[in-house]
């Protein structure tokens, strides 16, 4: 508490520009605030203030310290604020940008709970499988599925999920279960393709190393719903997260194969611009988003959304 009080009264005299102007700012006498400076300067052994009767004027070594002091006291302040607004008070615009189905499907419907819970807030969501900007298109916040993170944001993981290669016991039974990777090449491949129909290879990691295999089939299009329903129709094989099927993994209504060649982590992850102060909108919506996601059994899909619980 001592230190606290002498720094303040450092930086309150700098800013005053005398002892008895910051005496009168903190509502002590000069002679307490004379020795709260005398305390910090001999505690730190240097010579923060040079003064006299007329003047005060900051050392060399007393701006480098005042800058520091200035930065304390303001995140202590905010720390403050923080605390006294309770961390639940939202407010302002908050916009995101996800993956267009899995924001569809399990972003935008947690939303509605949460405004009603921070009616001073508002939410918009562009859903999208291009890889925004985030700063420069003016989003607070991007849902990312895999892929590499910018260093200069800051990733939070939502949750677990990975790449499968999976398909229906009907479908396997007809053409039999893949053992090795180069069985693909007997498989009708449901595959998703880039703009022009040329197909997208499948990822997976052999002897510790990632493969690219380039699959084929007689169906490709550039929807992941569409894949997942061609899949549970029984058309062939589908290379799909396990964010997307883990309800019919659950009910056995598809399988997986090739599961020891799958790469490791394809995680569901929160990114938003690294600052000072993360935003209440944008912290509280992605704590949100975790608990959800965390909750038993939530991907298999037996887990009622907030809306569904509340109303």
């Amino acid at each position: 508490m001592n230190k606290l009080k002498e720094i303040q009264a450092f930086v309150s005299v700098t800013e005053a520009g005398s002892l008895t102007a910051a005496a009168l700012r903190e509502k002590v006498t000069p002679v307490m605030m004379g020795r709260r400076i005398d305390a910090l300067e001999k505690r730190l052994g240097v010579k923060l203030l040079h003064r006299s009767t007329r003047h005060l004027a900051v050392t060399q070594q007393g701006v480098v310290f005042l800058d520091h002091c200035r930065k304390l006291l303001a995140d202590l302040e905010e720390a403050e604020r923080l605390v006294t607004e309770g961390r639940r008070k939202v407010t302002g615009h908050l916009v995101v940008s996800t993956p267009a189905a899995f924001g569809r499907k399990h972003v935008a419907p947690h939303a509605s709970a949460f405004v009603a819970e921070n009616p001073e807030l508002r939410v918009s969501f562009n859903l999208t499988d291009r890889v925004v900007d985030l700063v420069r298109e003016g989003y607070d916040l991007g849902v990312r599925i895999g892929g590499v993170i910018d260093p200069s944001f800051v990733a939070i993981k939502l949750a677990d999920n990975r790449r499968l290669v999976c398909a229906t016991p009907r479908y396997l039974a007809r053409r039999g279960r893949p053992r090795t990777l180069d069985d693909l090449s007997h498989h009708n491949c449901l595959a998703f393709n880039l703009q022009g129909g040329q197909q997208r290879g499948w990822y997976f990691q052999k002897n510790g190393k990632p493969v690219t295999m380039r699959v084929s089939g007689n169906l490709d299009c550039n929807d992941g719903e569409l894949l997942h329903r061609w899949s549970l129709e029984g058309l062939g094989l589908a290379w799909r997260s396990t964010w997307e099927i883990q309800r019919e993994l659950s009910s056995g209504e598809l399988v997986t194969v090739l599961d020891k060649f799958a790469l490791p982590s394809y995680d569901i992850m929160a990114v938003y611009p690294q600052q000072r102060h993360v935003p209440a909108k944008v912290r509280l919506f992605v704590d949100r988003l975790k608990q959800i996601y965390a909750e038993p059994c939530y991907w298999e899909g037996t887990v009622p959304t907030p809306q569904t619980a509340s109303g």
